[in-house]
């Protein structure tokens, strides 16, 4: 005796099997932050400024209620014992900065911060005129963000990837 009601129920198990996988996988965006990094200019020299530009957005449907911010020079960066800048400005819309004057910064944003809303911070720091440089300048952040009624989705602590600036040696003078 054949069994052919198995050979029937194939088909269908297996589609019912990569609905329920579909449905749980998450979209690989949900594990990224909603914060864009862009730079004034990729390469920097002694004596300049370079200003870093931050974008917090909240694509989420509820308020963001907190969030800090902390921007730090990566390790490369602090191992180049020649290389002197410091922060010298944070504008902000929606923000307010704590360290100018430093290498390392932090960001308080104002809250709530409605969905569909973003918060722009600009830093900008200057590399000193006597400062040593033949390599990169760069940056990470550190994004702890929660949302309003527990929601879970993007909460948390999220590493950002790192921004760097290309630092090269000032010209010699024209002789």
């Amino acid at each position: 005796m054949r069994i052919t009601h198995l050979r029937r129920l194939a088909p269908s198990a297996a589609l019912a099997t990569a609905l329920v996988g579909l449905g749980t996988v998450q979209p690989a965006a949900a594990d990224t932050p909603d914060l864009a990094f862009t730079v004034d200019q990729p390469v920097t020299t002694p004596g300049s400024t370079v200003s870093l530009t931050m974008t917090l957005t909240n694509n989420q449907s509820t308020d963001i209620w907190f969030v800090y911010q902390s921007v730090q020079p990566t390790w490369t960066t602090t191992q180049r014992k020649d290389l002197k800048y410091s922060f010298v400005s944070c504008t902000a819309q929606g923000a307010a900065c704590s360290g100018t004057g430093s290498t390392a910064l932090g960001v308080n944003y104002e809250i709530p911060l409605a969905p569909g809303t973003s918060r722009t911070v600009t830093l900008t720091y200057q590399v000193a005129a006597d400062s040593g440089c033949n390599g990169t300048i760069g940056f990470y952040s550190y994004l702890y963000y929660e949302h309003e009624n527990g929601q879970r989705t993007k909460d948390g602590v999220h590493n950002t990837p790192e921004t760097r600036v290309a630092c090269a040696p000032a010209e010699p003078a024209a002789s």
